[in-house]
């Protein structure tokens, strides 16, 4: 008899066949507590609480697929002795590259220019004009694995390159700038790889947005939660920044609707991390973190001292 898992939210397909051809997959229903379920899965975006786990009193594993953590509760997960395997790392560098493409959609206007020519404004009139890249300043909020990742590739685009986090890290070859805002009035483009929590809740604001500047580019493949919306939509309608590249949202994916009457703002479907590689990889990452949990060997445990 296969072992069952528990969904306790939406998982991709590829994922869900994955699962399906090892495990018997039951869907969560919360007013339910499923008898004997010691493994879930979970998305980041969707999380576990301590609700979750109240229902679930032989859950030893928890499986989230994503980098980030902020919507589970760690604490509690290790309090009732659940161990949290997680995806980092295995997306970095395609998450890294997605950041340059929609700084250079953003900056130059690919996706306008795309929209431009399909129309047949091309033979009517002339494109507007994009705002170069090279020898530009990049600033980069938050220097974790993506955001070096990101610091490389800028660099070796010819960009000079600045960042700000919770704390300087003396082994970094880039200027650390304590405060955001100077990180902004700096920079040429601003690109947001944070961590999402409340330490990070929309701490780009109007103030920073306004340092950042009219001739400056937002870029985000963090968190929606990272950037005030309002004030961002304010500032794209305004022109009071360039322009912006964004793959979050605050909400997703029922998007604020005036971001699509923007021209200025390149518009990705939280898609920055998939590729063909990336995928496979996330789930054979996934797969071996479940096997080593049910036959004993370590792996990496997010709630480990999390107490």
């Amino acid at each position: 008899m296969t072992e069952s898992i528990l969904l306790l939210s939406a998982i991709p397909a590829d994922l869900r066949a994955a699962l399906a051809e090892r495990f018997t997959l039951v869907e969560d229903k919360p007013d339910a507590a499923p008898n004997g379920i010691r493994i879930a899965v979970t998305m980041a975006l969707a999380g576990a609480r301590e609700e979750h786990f109240a229902r679930l009193p032989e859950l030893r594993l928890l499986v989230s697929q994503g980098a980030g953590l902020e919507r589970v509760d760690l604490p509690a997960a290790a309090r009732r002795g659940i161990s949290v395997a997680y995806t980092p790392d295995v997306m970095t560098e395609d998450v890294a590259d997605a950041a340059i493409g929609l700084m250079y959609a953003a900056a130059r206007r690919v996706a306008e220019a795309d929209r431009f020519v399909r129309s047949g404004r091309w033979a009517k009139e002339r494109m507007g004009l994009g705002l170069s890249l090279h020898r530009k300043a990049a600033g980069i909020v938050g220097l974790g694995k993506i955001g070096q990742a990101i610091a490389r590739r800028c660099a070796g685009l010819g960009m000079e390159v600045a960042w700000t986090g919770p704390r300087a890290k003396p082994d970094q070859p880039y200027p650390f700038v304590p405060d955001i805002r100077a990180l902004a009035g700096r920079s040429d483009v601003l690109i947001l790889a944070t961590p999402g929590g409340g330490d990070t809740d929309r701490i780009v604001d109007a103030a920073v947005l306004a340092a950042l500047g009219p001739n400056g580019v937002l870029v985000n493949i963090a968190r929606g939660s990272v950037v005030d919306e309002a004030a961002l939509l304010d500032a794209l309608e305004r022109r009071a920044i360039a322009a912006a590249g964004l793959d979050v949202f605050a909400k997703e994916p029922g998007l604020d609707p005036r971001f699509l009457a923007l021209d200025n703002v390149v518009l990705a479907p939280h898609s920055a991390s998939l590729t063909i590689e990336t995928r496979q990889a996330l789930i054979a990452r996934i797969l071996s973190d479940i096997d080593a949990f049910r036959t004993g060997r370590p792996f990496l445990d997010a709630a480990a001292g999390a107490v």
